[in-house]
């Protein structure tokens, strides 16, 4: 049973200064930028430059489709980072910022769990060092800007009708999703339908991730398109001379994130975009150091496999022109078993049938990584008390008929001590070749990129467009952007558009509902389903629990 938070973990840790983290990477230390005590920003442009520049090994660590049983993706990309420095490896790793939104919704803290943590947990998941601030400013401002130029003149012509960027807050608030602006009389400028996203789905966000230098940065800022006119033209936030004042505010969040477990691993954690919106990734510039640091990376990418790997390969790495050496695929039984069919409250009984109904969840994943893209996978079980002798029998044996590799991992309860397993069997892994392969081409049509992610990666049979899609997909090849990557926007909950289609279902029909443009992420955002860009609280948010004592000690954050 769980005896301790995973905030008291954290809390009763003995933190070693964040210059000694530096100084273990060997970054000199005119390249840091101190946060207080246990936080720093890296110069990540003079680490770039270093010339042994890419040579770590890149552990994706990824998993199946989430359920309310949980997971523990980021507590074993923690407690595997841990392992590998315990086995005597030079490891990082490299994480997603959490977002206030989930943090005080339904998911609560992002920061790993147990003993596989990293720390400072509060700060974190909290306002960490600013960065996610910094991205909503710069987005409202550009929104500013947008209806500004409309109130004076508007001499780009920009239809009001047809903005599409929108303002963003840090916070699930379905009250904002839809609004009218610009009420109050004329000198409070044009009233317009207008809405609020949550920041981490802001175009801002997914460009700080994808970006590698802060003239990539402003570039790609040039390239959003935040409406058109009313000669249905795009109108570029370029035209507004937008992109320097927003990269003045991106300045200092655009720099890595360096914390530490509660092991000492060093740990850069960067940037968070959605990855049932947007792509899931930390950032480019902080990977991209963390493989000029260290020996072994191990990073994440969001959700199922389906969702954040998928973009993580065919967005990320196509961009940053990276592969990843090797995949971890995490699961637990007890999600197993709700994909299987058991509900929630009944998670604690044994039931090894159920557990074999939900594997095809897991295989369907496993495929996709080694089938499709080529790349070396391994599944690791994060183990929970609960889990019975016959249950782990029955999954490693059912692995095993499917020859897939697979251990089990502890390190929620034992930290890195609990991962070695997994930990020796990827520095094994990553020595064997692979042939990495995209799921699709930039040469197909968007269509073809669609349909292609959705029946190799999801498993499903055809795709069901609305009018509305077809007309955009027309207009955006039209305007050029038909050679880019998509990026799926559907529910984490299912390899299908539907949330309650738990495990692998088939001959299935994925209805596309419309798209829009990314032009400066560099993708096009396709969005099936009812996913939005603005989630809402639950009936009971976690915000309900969280409090502070006179002493300013947080507790209930998880």
């Amino acid at each position: 049973m769980k005896q301790y938070s995973d905030i008291s973990i954290a809390q009763a840790a003995n933190l070693h200064p964040i210059a000694k983290i530096a100084e273990k990477l060997a970054i000199d230390n005119e390249l840091v930028e101190y946060y207080g005590k246990y936080k720093a920003k890296i110069d990540y442009e003079k680490i770039a430059m270093k010339e042994e520049a890419g040579r770590g090994k890149l552990i994706l660590v990824t998993a199946i489709n989430p359920t309310p049983a949980g997971e523990g993706k980021t507590t074993t990309s923690v407690g595997l980072g841990d392992a590998l420095q315990q086995i005597g490896k030079k490891a990082m790793i490299a994480l997603r910022e959490p977002s206030l939104g989930p943090v005080f919704g339904m998911k609560g803290g992002a920061a790993g769990g147990g003993y596989a943590q990293v720390v400072p947990m509060e700060d974190i998941n909290l306002h960490f060092t600013g960065d996610i601030h910094a991205i909503g400013s710069a987005n409202n401002l550009l929104a500013a800007l947008i209806d500004n130029h409309i109130f004076y003149g508007n001499v780009l012509g920009l239809d009001p009708r047809r903005v599409v960027w929108r303002r963003v807050m840090d916070m699930n608030d379905r009250q904002l999703r839809n609004i009218i602006s610009g009420l109050g009389g004329k000198t409070n400028g044009m009233p317009r339908e207008d809405g609020f996203d949550i920041t981490v789905a802001s175009e801002i966000m997914a460009i700080l991730c994808l970006a590698e230098s802060m003239e990539e940065l402003k570039a790609r800022i040039r390239k959003i398109v935040v409406g058109y006119t009313f000669a249905n033209e795009p109108v570029t936030a370029g035209e507004l001379n937008a992109e320097g004042a927003l990269t003045a505010l991106l300045k200092d969040a655009f720099k890595p994130n360096l914390v530490q477990t509660l092991e000492h691993t060093p740990a850069f954690i960067h940037g968070g975009p959605f990855a049932n919106i947007a792509h899931g990734c930390n950032s480019v510039v902080a990977t991209k150091a963390a493989l000029n640091l260290a020996d072994y990376v191990v990073t994440e990418a969001g959700f199922g496999a389906d969702l954040g790997a998928e973009k993580f390969l065919d967005i990320k790495c196509r961009s940053a022109n990276i592969e990843p050496d090797a995949v971890v695929v995490v699961a637990t039984i007890r999600a197993l078993k709700m994909h299987g069919g058991v509900k929630k409250a009944e998670l604690n009984n044994e039931n090894a049938d159920a557990l074999l109904k939900g594997m095809p969840n897991l295989f369907k994943h496993v495929e996709n990584m080694q089938d499709v893209y080529g790349i070396n996978t391994i599944v690791a079980i994060n183990q929970f008390p609960t889990d019975t002798v016959e249950e782990i029998h029955a999954l490693k044996q059912a692995c095993q008929e499917k020859g897939i590799n697979v251990v089990l991992s502890n390190v929620w309860a034992q930290g890195g001590q609990g991962g070695i397993e997994l930990a020796e069997a990827v520095v094994e892994m990553c020595e064997q070749p692979s042939h990495f392969e995209f799921a699709y081409e930039l040469s197909d049509s968007l269509l073809e990129k669609v349909e292609k992610v959705v029946q190799r990666i999801y498993g499903g049979s055809q795709t069901e467009w609305s009018v509305s899609a077809k007309r955009t997909m027309k207009k955006l090849e039209r305007d050029g952007y038909g050679s880019m990557p998509i990026c799926m926007a559907k529910t984490q909950y299912s390899l299908s558009d539907d949330k309650v289609k738990r495990g692998r279902p088939e001959n299935f029909t994925v209805n596309i509902r419309d798209l829009s443009v990314s032009a400066g992420a560099g993708f096009i955002v396709v969005f099936t389903g009812d996913i939005l860009r603005m989630p809402g609280l639950p009936k009971i948010p976690a915000a309900e629990v969280v409090d502070v004592d006179g002493n300013g000690k947080i507790s209930g954050l998880f």
